[in-house]
């Protein structure tokens, strides 16, 4: 039955597909096969499918960038052992999946500071950069008084010592911390600016091509001129 409902979505997705959408996502490193779903024309498929965890562990096992992205909308976090995301970040080709789908599913568990602490630590780049968005998506949507202050410091720390060594998309995850620490972890706001003085701009290629970045400084000031320090998500996925 289940495998019934499996090939059914995957023919739906692959009718929602656009090459526009298709050539923009591989230009970003997805690989085939990958049909060009935008978010917005998955979410009726999301809203009739519901929560199913064993249907997302089908869909991301295909290895089709949409049925995975559509995996992290329908998947049950909570369902999810250390494991579980071990076998998925090993899936992770590119970081719209290790960041946007693994970090963002991740980022709703219990277990979600212990395995993001491995993965900054693995050393290598796709996991990292997981690790540290990971944060991201936690301190824009999790109280202040659930995160060890210290910890977060020596955290940034280590951003403000590395970050310019790092790989690429470790690198541009490593600068969102910093935006995200200085936004909406209150007790940090003024370290956060002053780290990203002291950081700078920060140059991400992706293949010879120089990717925009968000220059800290002006994104965490921008915030303030907006009166969104503190900001809190409601939800961590869209």
């Amino acid at each position: 039955m289940l495998q019934m409902e499996l090939n059914e979505i995957m023919k739906e997705l692959e009718s929602l597909g656009n090459e526009r959408t298709k050539k923009i996502y591989m230009s970003h490193g997805a690989k085939e096969p990958v049909f060009g779903v935008t978010i917005n024309a998955m979410k009726p498929l999301f809203k009739r499918l519901k929560y199913n965890q064993t249907l997302a562990e089908q869909l991301y096992a295909t290895g089709n960038y949409d049925a995975m992205y559509l995996a992290g909308m329908i998947a049950e976090p909570k369902k999810m052992t250390e494991e579980d995301f071990e076998r998925w970040i090993e899936s992770a080709y590119f970081h719209m999946i290790s960041d946007y789908i693994v970090a963002v599913t991740l980022a709703e568990t219990d277990i979600a500071f212990a395995v993001a602490d491995r993965w900054i630590e693995s050393g290598i780049e796709l996991k990292m950069s997981a690790g540290w968005s990971c944060y991201e998506w936690l301190l824009g949507s999790r109280k202040d008084s659930e995160f060890n202050k210290d910890k977060l410091l020596a955290m940034l720390g280590k951003v403000s010592k590395t970050i310019h060594n790092q790989p690429n998309r470790t690198k541009y995850a490593m600068n969102n911390f910093i935006m995200a620490l200085g936004i909406s972890y209150l007790p940090l706001h003024e370290e956060a600016k002053k780290a990203a003085q002291e950081v700078g701009k920060v140059d991400v290629f992706i293949g010879k091509t120089l990717c925009q970045t968000n220059l800290a400084t002006e994104y965490i000031q921008n915030a303030v001129d907006k009166g969104k320090i503190g900001f809190k998500r409601k939800h961590v996925r869209c």
